[in-house]
């Protein structure tokens, strides 16, 4: 704990000017943002008596370890650092809405040439319409449904796009009236992208337009006696109707307008916004947030407006947002919200009338949602603060171990030998700072040296780090950093940004992040150190820190068997009843970490069985290689053909064809595959590793699927 004496700044260092400030911890990440409009005097009031602080101020300011600020000309540059560096460094100690569920939208793809209409979660598009957001997906495709019948815009997939227009046949929805059909060219691009237009049109709101011009039309075709064309114009003006209704009027002066309501207590508070668009309700969200510092209800409104309009532009930002309680001030956070609208906003407490109802009913939401989430989260913190508790004191530590993490080894009868870091903090799975492993510094099967490896590089990295931010002079050991960790993508630490190669494995987003406060790779130091296995992989995983000089990280290890815990230097394995909410963490971080481990493995010997001589070949592209496949059929056949037969195949000279067959020549064929159900060797027309252009294979090992299973570590 640190005195915030130790790092308040002299007197009259404090410029007394509009800006925005940032506590540091002593390692260096950022823990709290804020703005002021006068720096010195917002300051001053973190540098008093601790009595004086209201708890949690007090412990952000002997958690943080330095303070700095950056001037600003106005409060609304203030409020727009503010906003950006809270979504860069995301502080422990700021207020951090979290949305209770990935809503979905409904979006019109304007920017493609025949636009689309489908459900879209997550980040917004440019070029992209967006209504909602809506409770539920169902919902969105309840009112699509209803709206083709007049609006017949295309919603199907790319793919099955391209492939009517490929056979000259449209899908079911072409045929049945729910869809134009531009993929057979039953309507120009031009008319296309005009009826998409009208169904944004509609479901902005304008639907008075559609209804009048369409009840014309039927009275018109009623009087020529075209009465089967009327009754389907009737139709139409029906399916409008029922898709109106789905989203009831709640202002009668058609409004477009945000409310916001705010439900709190001591510890949490709900927000809950309507999405008010030509006076219907067309969406509704919410979101929860610990109130980890002291705060008013302006300030949560304040928070709120930068969650809800900080990534939007133009129309997004509507004309009027009605909130409980005003920020203080209000003046830049209206200008603000002016900014990005590029129009006038109006930012006000509704006093009277329809508006001041339809917020009481938001109100009602917000505190409906606050009572919920506390019903479900009430049991839920109980049984991991136990699980916690119940660790901390099997295992003889100081305190509860908040942050955990948990190794594994994997690999397939010693093939592609991996390894997983799965990180628990306060019981719950941290999936962005989970990291994998490629075990370099051997070959074979040796879990207790994978395990010492693994434990030494991560740890050594964790020292690294703590040396180049100045926490000591020299590094105990003369440690530095190295290794050659890598990103859930298999590249190198040092490779820059990534992204997640599937759904299942997470990065942490920007790469590298340390000097400016940003999470760094290996900076933080677990209370508990986890291993899969028994006494071996706990002996080596505890050698490995004593190596480094840590002996402040307690390690344990839960075998499968009988799932005992063990601990260094004990013959003897700790027994947690089978009841207790500790061992069950345990297993699930274990679990967690093998599913982490081997999935990877997986993916590495996937990768490893869909290689081709034709990779190793330079200047052979992925377009070349597949006519080469597809000439041939398969490798086998093409290393059987002479130069002058590959040069046949369109696009390859004579100097590739020569590189192709010296390539082939010397490369070893792969083994064949065995098909499991009879035990017959295949060939390649068999089916057999040679790898095809349209059907990458896999080599089939020999044994039964749970044989296979079993191989696995």
């Amino acid at each position: 704990m640190a005195d915030p004496s130790s790092y308040r700044p002299r007197p009259g260092e404090i410029p007394d000017t509009p800006g925005v400030y940032r506590f540091r911890d002593e390692h260096r990440r950022v823990i709290y943002v804020g703005k002021a409009k006068s720096l010195r005097q917002r300051l001053a009031n973190y540098f008093q008596d601790l009595a004086n602080l209201h708890p949690r101020t007090r412990s952000m300011v002997t958690t943080a370890a330095s303070v700095e600020w950056t001037v600003v000309s106005t409060e609304v540059e203030a409020l727009q650092l503010e906003y950006s560096w809270i979504k860069e460094y995301d502080p422990r100690f700021n207020v951090k809405y979290r949305d209770d569920k990935s809503y979905p939208y409904l979006a019109v793809t304007m920017n493609e040439e025949f636009p689309r209409v489908q459900v879209m979660r997550g980040h917004k598009k440019k070029g992209v319409r967006y209504f909602g957001p809506y409770g539920h997906a169902w919902a969105i495709r309840d009112t699509v449904d209803l709206l083709l019948r007049v609006f017949p815009v295309r919603t199907c997939s790319a793919g099955v796009f391209k492939n009517a227009a490929r056979t000259g046949r449209p899908c079911l929805l072409g045929y049945i009236g729910k869809c134009s059909a531009p993929c057979v060219e039953r309507i120009s691009a031009e008319d296309h992208q005009e009826l998409a237009e009208e169904f944004c049109d509609f479901m902005a709101g304008r639907t008075g337009t559609y209804l009048r011009r369409l009840e014309r039309q039927m009275a018109e075709a009623a009087e020529e006696m075209e009465y089967e064309r009327a009754a389907r114009l009737r139709d139409d003006i029906g399916a409008l109707k029922k898709a109106m209704e789905k989203s009831a009027v709640v202002l009668a002066d058609a409004t477009d307008a945000d409310l916001i309501a705010v439900a709190e207590d001591e510890l949490e508070a709900a927000v809950q916004i309507f999405h008010v668009r030509g006076g219907r309700v067309r969406g509704q969200r919410g979101w929860v947030t610990d109130k980890v510092e002291e705060i008013t209800t302006g300030a949560l409104v304040e928070h709120a407006l930068q969650q809800l309009y900080g990534e939007e532009r133009g129309d997004a930002v509507p004309k009027e947002v009605l909130v409980p309680a005003l920020p203080d001030p209000v003046e830049p956070v209206q200008q603000w919200l002016t900014e990005r609208r590029g129009s006038g906003v109006s930012l006000r407490i509704p006093q009277r009338g329809d508006k001041k109802a339809l917020m009481e009913t938001v109100q009602r939401n917000a505190q409906q949602a606050l009572v919920l989430h506390k019903t479900k989260r009430a049991s839920d913190l109980t049984t991991r603060s136990r699980a916690l508790e119940e660790i901390a004191e099997a295992l003889d530590l100081d305190s509860a171990p908040l942050r955990i993490e948990c190794y594994d080894i994997s690999h397939l009868q010693g093939d592609d030998v991996v390894a997983s870091m799965v990180v628990f903090e306060d019981g719950l799975a941290r999936k962005s700072e989970y990291r994998r492993f490629q075990i370099k510094g051997f070959r074979g099967q040796d879990d207790v040296r994978s395990m010492h490896e693994v434990i030494t590089r991560r740890f050594r990295r964790y020292l690294a780090e703590k040396e180049r931010t100045g926490e000591w002079a020299d590094g105990p050991n003369g440690t530095e950093a190295g290794g050659d960790e890598q990103r859930p993508n298999g590249r190198h630490l040092t490779d820059g940004p990534v992204t997640p190669d599937d759904g299942d494995v997470l990065t942490d987003g920007p790469a590298l992040k340390d000097d400016d406060g940003r999470p760094k790779r290996f900076a933080y130091p677990p209370q508990l150190v986890v291993v899969d296995g028994g006494q071996p992989q706990v002996a080596a995983a505890q050698r490995a820190l004593d190596e480094l000089g840590i002996d402040d990280i307690a390690v344990c290890g839960l075998a499968k068997r009988l799932e005992e815990v063990w601990v260094p230097g004990e013959d003897d394995p700790v027994v947690l009843p089978r009841t207790s909410e500790g061992l069950y963490l345990l297993q699930r971080v274990r679990d967690e970490a093998h599913r982490f481990a081997i999935t990877y493995q997986r993916t590495k010997r996937a990768k490893r069985f869909r290689s081709s001589p034709l990779d190793d070949v330079p200047g052979l592209g992925e377009t070349r290689k597949q006519a080469l496949i597809k000439h041939f059929g398969s490798v086998k056949k093409l290393r059987s053909a002479t130069i002058d037969q590959i040069c046949e195949v369109p696009g390859i000279g004579r100097k590739t064809a020569e590189t192709v067959a010296v390539a082939l020549a010397r490369a070893t064929p792969a083994a064949p595959a065995v098909n499991t159900a009879t035990g017959e060797i295949m060939d390649d027309e068999d089916g057999a590793p040679e790898t095809t252009a349209d059907a990458p294979g896999e080599p089939v090992s020999a044994g039964t699927p749970d044989e296979r299973r079993g191989q696995e570590r």
